[in-house]
């Protein structure tokens, strides 16, 4: 059939994606036909009816009737249009207004969006020009027509969930290649042939270097979450990848910041780019409430159970520092009673796919998880998140919360903050613009309240009951009043429920103070004859102290390390038991057994002072007069065997 003739099609569409049958089939497309980027389909249909509103066949059910006024997808292909529909869609979100902007059509994108505003469905309506030109479904699938490149495992299968949705009517065909699942499978997928490819830096490049991905007939090339993708290392793989596509592709670049690496790619990569802005100049998240509670460092746990409680969120993510936090909290949860699931560094990607498909078929309710487990997580029954540990910026702390609060649903950001760490949170957040709402965590009876609301809540909804219901009902009253029943009924209902904690109450927290933590208030300090110039370290320095005084973290004071020594503290009431394990350890040969210990008078505030009356410093770079005295039997330091490798400092 010659390019431009009409094929017959048969469609009948109501308010759902409908199944269309096709004459003979769409042609079959030949490798010269890629590599453009505006092309043309050989076939249209002839008439369409979407809505119950019938069109002439000339628009080729391109667009939906521009009459149809309560709808916001008028400029949007029709197909696509009937998938946001379905999809619950009423409105499209300010990014994906803009991407689908008459301006930026064909054009090269930069976008900086916040997390969770619909940056895949943005890009995937963003590419849609490139994909289905003028034609109402794709073709037959051979080399991949767009390429979109995510920072994880867990949100390129997201992107590839959302994109299926997307274009299923479309018939479209993807293909996602990530690490940690079967790259032969993977490539067995794409020698089948795939309209969208959705992947990972590393994986893709393996792939490419292996001959199994070709993009040469590739029309455009998303970057989703760019920035992250940089933090993490992948600058190589994703110049090795875009070096690979044709240089007339559509370059769409998502991010969520742009930093100066950001901006560079962006010049090199794309021409005459438009650049869009989402982000509004309060950097939190207008769905987003955030709370902080302060807690004492014994009772954290304690708050996590009670915040889940007094939720009760459909789904909630706790953010934990590292992955032995995870399964100490996961555990912990557990044992509760808890439907928990755990996302870390140590899980598989197995592992990982069974954990959010619990949460997503509601057999899980609570998800603890690492920074970087967590990256590209999209629960749409997500509304509780709980910062566990605190995040080490408010960029993480971002990250973090925008798991909830998408789409414009709304969502709540709670941050555990221990009494101690409050100044710093406080100066974290005022840095970042965001509101934040502080309390102490729920208590025992906040809880029952909230029980009991939600409790009479469903038993005042009504129900639909079947004739068996009602003769055991009319037994259980005969046997039973029916003040009797409900309180039994209550008790039932409240069993299933994990229990609520005790905490601290805050007229117990400890008052803020600059003097010494409770049992140092008479210390003694020593001295040890490594400090920075030796490159001595806190994360040696400290269990040295442990090893060679047989003594517990515990029991060890402030920590001062200068240019040649290092001084600490600790109980005068174990001083006696200290000096006589450092001179056992000493005598031995161990590591860390060539290091001088010796007890000095005062604190290194009053011998700074000393010093400063006789005009000296204490690390002059000037020869050090021994002035401590002989050192335990006859030793002679030596330099250090533990410090850390690489040249000395200055070199």
């Amino acid at each position: 059939m010659a390019a431009g003739q009409t094929r017959g099609v048969s469609r009948s569409i109501g308010g759902h994606p409908s199944t269309t049958s096709f004459a003979g089939g769409p042609p079959p497309l030949r490798r010269e036909d890629f590599g453009t980027r505006g092309v043309t389909s050989p076939w249209v249909p002839a008439i369409g009816n979407m809505n119950g509103l019938s069109y002439p066949s000339g628009m080729a059910g391109r667009f939906l009737p521009m009459e149809n006024k309560n709808m916001a997808f008028e400029t949007l292909p029709a197909l696509l249009s009937q998938a946001l529909v379905a999809k619950g869609y009423e409105a499209l979100t300010p990014v994906q207004s803009e991407v689908t902007q008459e301006e930026a059509h064909g054009r090269d994108l930069l976008v900086s969006a916040q997390t969770g505003s619909g940056k895949t469905v943005a890009f995937g309506l963003a590419m849609a020009g490139e994909l289905l030109g003028e034609a109402e479904r794709l073709p037959v699938a051979g080399l991949p027509l767009a390429l979109v490149i995510a920072p994880t495992r867990e949100l390129a299968l997201q992107v590839s969930r959302e994109l299926e949705w997307l274009y299923g009517a479309a018939r479209a065909r993807i293909a996602t290649c990530v690490g940690g699942m079967d790259a032969a499978k993977e490539r067995r997928n794409l020698s089948h042939g795939a309209h969208i490819v959705v992947g990972t830096p590393g994986r893709l490049r393996d792939h490419l270097e292996r001959g199994a991905l070709d993009l040469s007939a590739v029309r455009s090339v998303v970057l989703d979450e760019a920035d992250e993708m940089l933090d993490m290392g992948f600058r190589e793989d994703l110049e090795a990848i875009l070096d690979s596509a044709p240089e007339d592709r559509r370059t769409l670049l998502f991010s969520a910041t742009m930093p100066k690496p950001i901006v560079a790619m962006a010049k090199r990569y794309q021409k005459d780019a438009l650049r869009i802005s989402t982000m509004s100049e309060e950097r939190g998240h207008g769905d987003i409430s955030y709370q902080a509670v302060t807690v004492a460092p014994s009772d954290i746990e304690n708050a996590v159970v009670n915040l889940l409680r007094f939720h009760e969120a459909e789904t909630a993510i706790l953010f934990c520092a590292t992955r032995d936090n995870v399964r100490h909290l996961h555990s912990s949860l557990t044992e509760r009673g808890f439907a928990a699931v755990a996302l870390s560094g140590e899980h598989s990607q197995n592992e990982r796919n069974h954990a959010l498909q619990a949460l997503r078929d509601k057999r899980a309710r609570v998800c603890v998880a690492t920074d970087v487990a967590a990256r590209g997580i999209d629960l749409p029954s997500l509304s509780l998140v709980v910062h566990v540990e605190l995040p080490r910026d408010a960029e993480t702390m971002q990250h973090r919360s925008g798991r909830t609060g998408r789409a414009g649903k709304k969502g709540t950001a709670v941050l555990i903050v221990p009494y101690p760490r409050r100044r710093r949170v406080e100066s974290m957040l005022r840095g970042a613009k965001i509101p934040v709402e502080w309390g102490t965590p729920p208590s025992k009876e906040a809880i029952l309240e909230q029980d009991n609301a939600r409790l009479r809540a469903t038993l005042m909804e009504k129900a639909e009951l079947d004739e068996a219901d009602w003769a055991l009902g009319a037994e259980l009253l005969a046997e039973k009043s029916a003040k009797e029943i409900a309180a039994m009924l209550v008790k039932s209902a409240r069993a299933a429920l994990p229990a609520p904690e005790e905490l601290l109450d805050r007229s117990e927290a400890p008052a803020r103070n600059d003097g010494p933590r409770p049992g140092f208030e008479d210390t003694q300090w020593f001295r040890m004859d490594i400090g920075r110039r030796q490159n001595a370290d806190p994360r040696w320095i400290l269990p040295l102290i442990c090893r060679r005084g047989h003594v517990s973290r515990q029991d060890i004071g402030a920590i001062r390390i200068a240019a040649n020594e290092t001084m600490f503290e600790i109980p005068k009431a174990i001083v006696s038991r200290f000096t006589s394990a450092l001179k056992r350890t000493g005598e031995a040969n161990d590591e860390g057994a060539d290091v001088a210990f010796e007890m000095v008078e005062g604190a290194p505030r009053d011998q700074a002072r000393e010093h400063k009356r006789a005009g000296g410093r204490p690390n002059d770079r000037g020869p050090r007069s021994n002035d401590r005295g002989p050192r335990p039997g006859g030793y002679a330091p030596r330099p250090f065997k533990g410090g850390r490798k690489g040249p000395p400092r200055g070199r």
